[in-house]
Formats: C-alpha cells, sequence, structure tokens
C-alpha cells in the first residue's frame, strides 16, 4: 500500500486489514479513473479521504457496467447485473457481510458518516435508465436521470464534507453542483455517449439550433464541425455556467477545512468548459482535456488554502 493509503487510513482510525484493502481498491479506483476528483480530494484533511475514495469507487464500479465502451454483453445482461449489484447492495448496507470491496469500503463510509441510503437506491435508478433510455426531450426529463447520477453524489459527500449551516441548507448548492460536474460530462464526453448509443444532451434544446442525433452522429462519423452544432454547444455550455452559479454559495456552506477540495473541483471542472470552447466547440470527435498546468496552477493555490484551513481548526 503507497505511503499516502497507508497515513489516510490511519487517520480515519481504519484499522481491520480486510477494510483496509477494501478501501485501498476504492482509492487505486478513483487515482486510475477519476483524476480531477482524485487531485481534488487530497486537498481534504487525510481522515476524510478513505470516505470520499469509497463513494467514487461504488460509483464507477456501477458506472463501467453500463459505460465500458470494451464491454459488449447485451443489455438484458447488463440489466441483471445491475440488479444484482443493487440486491448485494441492500444486504449490505443492512449489515450482511459481502465479497465485494467496493461495497465493503461503502457501507463502512455510509455508517461512519450517516449517509442516507436513498442516496444510493436512487443513484442506482438512474444506472439501470441506462439500459434503457438512449436519449431525453427536454432539461425536465433529463433531470430525473441527473437526480440520481449526480445530485445524490453531491449529498452524499455533503456529511463528509461538514457544513457551518443546517445541512438541509447547504442541500441544494451540493446537488446542483453534483449536476453541473454531470452536464460539463456529458458536453465533453458527448461522441464517446453516440458511440453507446446514448445522447444526454435534450433533443429540445437541439432542436432550437436545427440539431439532432443524426448531425451529431454525422460530425462525430466524418469529423467535421457545424455551425448549428457549435451554436447548440455555445447555447449548451451558457446553461451550465448558470448551473455552477446556483452551486457556488454552497462552497461557503462547507467546514473551511472542505472548502480547498470543492472549491478545486469546481474550478477544474469549470476549466473543461473553457477547453471545449477554446476548441471552438469542436468536441464531437475529440475529447478535451484541462491540462496538467492549468491543473497545478489551480491545486497549488488550493493546497495552500488547505493547509492553511486545518492549521486553524
Amino acid at each position: 500500500m503507497p505511503g499516502q493509503g497507508r497515513a489516510e487510513l490511519d487517520a480515519a482510525g481504519i484499522t481491520d486489514p480486510a477494510l483496509r484493502a477494501a478501501y485501498v481498491n476504492c482509492r487505486e479506483l478513483n487515482a486510475r479513473h477519476g483524476r480531477t476528483y482524485f487531485l481534488a480530494t487530497r486537498l481534504l484533511p487525510r481522515e476524510r479521504r478513505p470516505a470520499v475514495h469509497a463513494l467514487y469507487g461504488f460509483a464507477r464500479h456501477a458506472d463501467e457496467i453500463v459505460d465500458d465502451l470494451g464491454d459488449h454483453r447485451p443489455v438484458a445482461e447488463k440489466a441483471a447485473r445491475l440488479d444484482a449489484l443493487s440486491a448485494q447492495l441492500e444486504r449490505t448496507l443492512a449489515g450482511h457481510p459481502t465479497d465485494s470491496a467496493v461495497l465493503t469500503a461503502l457501507a463502512d463510509t455510509a455508517g461512519r458518516y450517516g449517509i442516507d441510503g436513498r442516496h444510493f437506491t436512487d443513484f442506482m435508478a438512474s444506472m439501470r435508465m441506462d439500459t434503457h433510455v438512449t436519449g431525453y426531450a427536454t432539461f425536465d426529463d433529463l433531470g430525473v436521470y441527473v437526480h440520481g447520477s449526480a445530485a445524490v453524489i453531491g449529498l452524499q459527500m455533503l456529511p463528509i464534507l461538514g457544513t457551518t449551516v443546517p445541512r438541509a441548507e447547504a442541500e441544494p448548492p451540493a446537488a446542483a453542483l453534483g449536476v453541473a460536474f454531470q452536464i460539463t460530462n456529458f458536453l465533453r464526453d458527448v461522441g464517446e455517449d453516440l458511440d453507446r448509443g446514448r445522447l444526454y444532451l435534450p433533443a429540445e434544446e437541439l432542436a432550437a439550433f436545427g440539431v439532432d442525433r443524426d448531425l451529431l452522429t454525422w460530425c462525430r462519423r466524418t469529423r467535421r464541425a457545424d455551425r448549428r452544432v457549435r451554436r447548440a454547444l455555445a447555447h449548451l455550455v451558457a446553461h451550465t455556467r448558470a448551473v455552477y452559479r446556483r452551486a457556488a454559495p454552497g462552497i461557503t456552506m462547507l467546514e473551511p477545512v472542505s472548502r480547498a477540495c470543492v472549491a478545486c473541483a469546481f474550478n477544474l471542472y469549470c476549466g473543461i468548459l473553457d477547453e471545449i470552447e477554446a476548441a471552438d466547440y469542436h468536441v464531437l470527435h475529440r475529447r478535451v482535456r484541462v491540462s496538467n498546468r492549468t491543473r497545478a496552477a489551480v491545486a497549488l493555490p488550493g493546497m495552500l488554502r488547505a493547509v492553511v484551513a486545518r492549521a486553524r481548526s
């Protein structure tokens, strides 16, 4: 186990070898697949990081069942795997042992921080939608999906981050931030999602600019741009920035030791929107990324703020 991982588990008081191994598994998933999320997590106090890794590990595990482009199993089989995971999740949260590392760590985290089990149930419901829903007509329709796939992630995180206001007051901006992150991912990954047979950008919003799934697929296949697509994506980027503005006040509602972490993730994900704009919205055939230089420019000041906040606490 890397020294940093050991230090985090020691700080969290996690001593059982099997439980430590489960958390290490989740940490490795976060480090390997969630570069932005993992970097932001490093700004939290050590004792809180394992819980964030557990939440990420579970979400990644479920998401890969439906989103792995290398998995060509029938949709019905993927749906059955999700159903099995949901049943196993329910048993594990009820205190029954499991051989799943991610569920072992998740159940421990949920118990330690009193995370409401319905947030995990709602998340699994949205994962099931990915097995049979291929598009969304309006933002209201998409909202049903992103509640479970994204808003609940913000709600799961709140007990770990801590708040300086009643938690109910901090929940709306926390949920909004999860949604903002998710829609940012939809904009960045629109080409890959088309390859999966899904489109998360609302058809009504696209149609206002003369765009439909066929045009997006054509742009993906030919690697060519279209001014109608550019205008539609610019509109959706502006919409997403408005969601970030609704979420921003929630950062100051968090405990001071947690603010640098969330501010870092906030700025890095906004940076993805900046990169989409810088690419002139040509994202159908490639995935834009925030550069390592930008990551460092955001993370290093955050690290300093985190150290100061910990010293004061």
